[in-house]
């Protein structure tokens, strides 16, 4: 890559200001909308099942250059960004939504009265996405152009890394294919016909309440390497806690007594009702304040952000506006856009919106975009304390609502309704930055990626709805299958300033136990996380992350120059398995509803063809049982996992 000079306006990207090739094409167009439907549904199963999203831009970079360079023999680094500009909107747009609301679809199952349409969700999914782009766009100049060589958006630069690489585009994106088709049958094996268990779990009898076990599946697999073995240990140091030292207590101190919220004795309850009935509760209040401690100890950088961003718009000097890779959209577009996005919030039927609350938004979404906008280009996207944003909002909100006589279910529909698209405000924000630094690097068009961002939101904004419709009516927001842990939170949150009538007790002693951690210099967020899901979903999070762990050290020891593609690899592989498995995920979803006569749904129909459920002959029975067995399983998992190293240390090939 070209190195700036001094001055930023002197800096000369890959492909300079005054050359024209192909960037906005009906190919770059189409691949990145595919890649947006597809990582959007993706990380939105994945978000509902393990409360987290990875980022989506590296993958639909390296897709993209599979594509375009090698199938369709064009060279076009500019419509690769684009592509991945496009497909990247997805995940962030899923971030927000999935972390609020599901909460809704919980006290409609709960019969509490709450409702809304498939038109409310997409209005609220698109409008907020659309308002963090317009919040974002004022402050490229400042923050991408003016502070390139101060601010260094991590996710962004190593993107444009990845597309001035793209020599080992081909290669690469093979890598990304391998993963998500290898996932893809391995789940639809797994939990579509049940060959092997998709999840295990040994309940320790002698240490009752007690439990381990794991989710054997591709996606947490590939989470864990990612996230990297400190992440991953944090979060399974929380899970400890909870499986093997606050359920035993609860065990040993509960004998017969039944304790509310729990609905039956604790000596009769298993490791997953003590998680579900008190678990959760202590989860949620450790999150929470995690999510809290973590918004205010930024607090600091916050308020110098936005007073910084405030000073920068104020700067009248600029770039030459005339160049290509200077044109933004306009002021007068973004300001008409920001009125008719409002109008629209305020007369879409079932949305429980008004001037007032209107204006909550703007000045929680501005405020979080701005601030957004600069801190992912300081600590990266992963660090971004988006959760602890959302919650802020939901706890003004909530009282706010409250104090003005809105109590009920409307008033919480409400609060959701508005945390959701401040979320989603700031989660598009930080993309929108982060794509907009890489295109600053390889010499794209502001103006062409900016309404590449609009298109990648309506089209994951009109996914992510019809995905939620799916998820909820074949599982539920809630259940084993979908905790929706983020949601959960939100949903406690608000009911617990809304009704008070919370396990109080039970909050306050997770908020404790973030205390404790906080005091003693450990990450709160990934251990609290680790303390509110099952350690299940714990376990193959961690043996992800000692595979990162096993191949870094490993490279450290031979001294080899390949580590950066080792560990790249795994990265791409492993989103790959993501994508797969959220994919299938996908698919099982709409089997679960489909009816077939004598059978549930088209799901359980598939499940019992291998099972052999009902024969007569005992040798197909035996095969049946060791087909389901534990064994069976872990030897898949092990397998899946072997196949993760394996593809670590794949050399690439030039085109």
């Amino acid at each position: 890559m070209k190195k700036a000079n001094s001055n930023a306006n002197e800096f000369k990207p890959f492909i300079s200001s005054d050359q024209v090739i192909p960037e906005m094409t009906f190919t770059s167009i189409l691949l990145g909308i595919i890649l947006a439907v597809v990582f959007g549904a993706a990380n939105a199963y994945l978000g509902l099942k393990v409360g987290m999203t990875v980022s989506a831009s590296i993958p639909a970079a390296v897709i993209s250059m599979g594509i375009i360079r090698v199938i369709l023999r064009r060279d076009s680094i500019l419509e690769n960004n684009l592509v991945q500009t496009i497909g990247s909107a997805g995940e962030s747009l899923a971030a927000g939504a999935i972390f609020t609301l599901p909460a809704i679809f919980m006290w409609i199952k709960e019969g509490k009265g709450a409702h809304i349409s498939f038109l409310a969700i997409a209005v609220v999914s698109i409008a907020g996405g659309l308002l963090g782009i317009l919040f974002m766009i004022p402050l490229r100049t400042a923050l991408i152009v003016k502070e390139h060589e101060t601010i260094p958006y991590p996710e962004g630069t190593a993107c444009a890394e990845v597309l001035i690489a793209g020599e080992t585009g081909g290669s690469a994106a093979s890598i990304v294919f391998s993963g998500l088709g290898l996932a893809s049958v391995y789940k639809f094996f797994s939990e579509g016909l049940h060959l092997w268990p998709g999840s295990i779990n040994f309940e320790l009898k002698k240490y009752k309440g007690a439990a381990i076990g794991g989710d054997l599946l591709p996606a947490l697999l590939g989470v864990g390497y990612i996230c990297g073995l400190r992440i991953a240990s944090f979060m399974f140091a929380g899970g400890v806690l909870a499986w093997f030292v606050i359920m035993p207590l609860i065990s040993l101190f509960g004998g017969n007594a039944v304790i509310a919220p729990g609905s039956i004795p604790i000596s009769k309850c298993d490791s997953f009702t003590l998680w579900k009935s008190y678990i959760k509760y202590i989860g949620a209040g450790a999150v929470a304040a995690g999510g809290i401690i973590s918004l205010a100890k930024s607090t600091p950088l916050i308020i110098r952000t936005f007073v910084d961003n405030i000073a920068s718009l104020k700067d009248k000097s600029s770039t030459d506006k005339s160049l290509r890779t200077s044109k933004d959209l306009s002021v007068r577009f973004i300001g008409i856009s920001i009125v008719v996005i409002c109008a629209v919030l305020l007369l879409t039927p079932g949305l429980p919106f008004n001037i007032p609350t209107l204006l909550l938004i703007l000045i929680f979404g501005f405020f979080f975009a701005t601030v957004s906008s600069r801190m992912v280009g300081l600590v990266g996207s992963s660090n971004n304390p988006v959760s602890g944003m959302a919650i802020a909002t939901l706890l003004i909100s909530s009282f706010a609502l409250k104090e003005t006589g809105n109590a009920g279910v409307t008033g919480m529909v409400a609060a959701i309704m508005i945390g959701t698209v401040v979320c989603i405000i700031a989660a598009i924000a930080g993309d929108t930055s982060q794509d907009l630094k890489t295109g600053y690097l390889v010499g794209a068009t502001p103006k062409t990626q900016q309404i590449g961002e609009f298109i990648g939101v309506i089209a994951s904004g009109l996914t992510i709805t019809g995905v939620l419709y799916l998820l909820d009516k074949a599982w539920g927001f809630g259940s084993k299958e979908l905790p929706a842990p983020q949601a959960g939170l939100m949903k406690v949150v608000v009911e617990g300033v809304m009704s008070n009538n919370l396990p109080w007790t039970l909050v306050f002693a997770g908020v404790a136990i973030a205390i404790v951690f906080e005091v003693l210099q450990l990450p709160v967020l990934p251990i609290a996380i680790g303390l509110y899901l099952p350690i299940t979903t714990s376990t193959p999070i961690l043996l992800g992350g000692l595979v990162r762990y096993f191949v870094e050290k490993r490279a450290e020891k031979k001294n080899s120059e390949d580590k950066e593609t080792i560990v790249t690899n795994g990265i791409l592989y492993s989103s790959g398995l993501i994508a797969g498995e959220g994919l299938i995920g996908i698919i099982l979803a709409i089997f679960q509803i489909i009816p077939v006569k004598n059978y549930t749904n088209l799901a359980e129909f598939i499940a019992v063809q291998p099972r052999l459920a009902g024969s007569s002959n005992a040798a197909l029975k035996g095969l049946s049982n060791i087909l389901a067995s534990d064994i069976l399983g872990l030897v898949t998992f092990l397998l899946l996992t072997l196949s993760l190293l394996r593809f670590c240390y794949r050399k690439h090939k030039n085109n």
